[in-house]
């Protein structure tokens, strides 16, 4: 039975995750590069790789739970005699960390532990015994303030290299249309891995638990966003956008085909909107084909067109062809009803922009 090998971190917070990779550098810390600053909620444990969906599920009931933590690191101390480990300790809301802890600490994430939880974050691991003093008194006055607003599920590559390949926002998941077919909308910075089934081509989304080609993040940066839609546990659509500076940029949007004209597409760009904005982003960009439906998509949220292109086709099939069902390509997808498939070969698109008002975290030049 194949397994893959996971994790259940809180990643420091850019930019103090530079900061705090700065000093494992200082102190030669060997896993700098193979995994960012983080406190350890759930070590290392093998996972059946059809319970992967379950440990993400795990990981979003923990969140939906939790309130963002205001923690205390530091300063420097040790695990030393009993383990040569050099870590900023961990205060502040010990407790709701606790908490967070044991919500995720159950199958299929759940494993024996040799030790007690002692919440911190590790600058250098296997350091000499002799140089652990000088250590510590070199970083007797590093203590900071911070506020975690999300915890990861991460995957041991090749290398032992370990990626985020899930997250989850603290707090109560947003849920629309609380009726007959409730919606609930998540934002991240990494789509999950059940979502890249509605991405990726038949048959390439890896058996191994893989995430997909994007298992760092959509579009591999800091600043990106990843928004799903679900109606319970079933998935209904996907959305992510990376911000480029004062720009955000929509990279895909699609709508599960039995969810599609019933608004789930509009919900999935408001989302993806809001959160681009909330990154400082004053304008936005997006490629969709030329035709009614992304037109209304777009049109209807407040976006204006700013010219068509001539592209190559770059609609290839996700699945065996079903007439009557639009294709997601890969660059500046919008699927949100049925559409028409169109045939291999130069195709119309449309560019779509729009200015977005100052966000409260990003109000702008004063």
């Amino acid at each position: 039975m194949p397994r893959v090998r996971l994790g259940v971190a809180v990643l420091v917070p850019s930019p103090l995750a530079t900061e705090v990779d700065a000093l494992r550098r200082a102190l030669g810390d060997p896993a700098l590069g193979r995994i960012a600053p983080h406190v350890t909620l759930v070590p290392p444990v093998n996972v059946p790789v059809e319970r992967l969906d379950d440990a993400v599920s795990v990981l979003r009931a923990a969140a939906a739970a939790t309130a963002p933590l205001r923690l205390r690191l530091g300063p420097a101390t040790t695990f030393h005699p009993v383990n040569p480990v050099v870590y900023l300790a961990v205060g502040g809301d010990v407790a709701g960390l606790r908490a967070l802890r044991d919500a995720v600490f159950r199958p299929p994430l759940e494993r024996p532990l040799t030790h007690d939880f002692v919440p911190h974050v590790t600058v250098a691991d296997d350091l000499a015994p002799e140089r652990i003093p000088a250590a510590l008194a070199a970083l007797a006055d590093f203590v900071v303030d911070v506020t975690v607003d999300r915890v990861h599920l991460l995957r041991e590559d090749g290398g032992r290299v370990w990626q985020p390949i899930a997250d989850a926002r603290f707090g109560p998941v947003r849920v629309i249309g609380r009726g007959g077919l409730p919606v609930s909308i998540e934002v991240g910075e990494r789509l999950p891995p059940d979502a890249w089934a509605l991405l990726a081509p038949a048959g390439s989304v890896p058996a191994d638990g893989g995430a997909g080609p994007a298992d760092a993040g959509v579009g591999g940066g800091a600043a990106d966003v990843a928004v799903v839609a679900r109606r319970g546990e079933e998935l209904a659509g996907v959305a992510t956008g990376t911000a480029l500076g004062p720009v955000g940029r929509l990279a895909v949007l699609v709508v599960a085909p039995g969810a599609r004209r019933q608004g789930v597409g509009r919900h999935l760009l408001t989302a993806l909107t809001a959160a681009l904005r909330d990154r400082g982003c004053a304008a936005l960009d997006a490629v969709a084909p030329a035709h009614p439906a992304p037109d209304g998509l777009f049109g209807g949220a407040g976006w204006r067109p700013a010219g068509d292109l001539a592209l190559p086709d770059l609609t290839p099939d996700l699945d065996p062809p079903d007439p009557g069902v639009d294709r997601a390509p890969e660059v500046g997808s919008v699927t949100d009803r049925d559409v028409a498939v169109r045939p291999a070969g130069p195709a119309r698109w449309r560019r779509w922009e729009r200015l977005l008002p100052a966000s409260p975290q990003h109000p702008g030049p004063g």
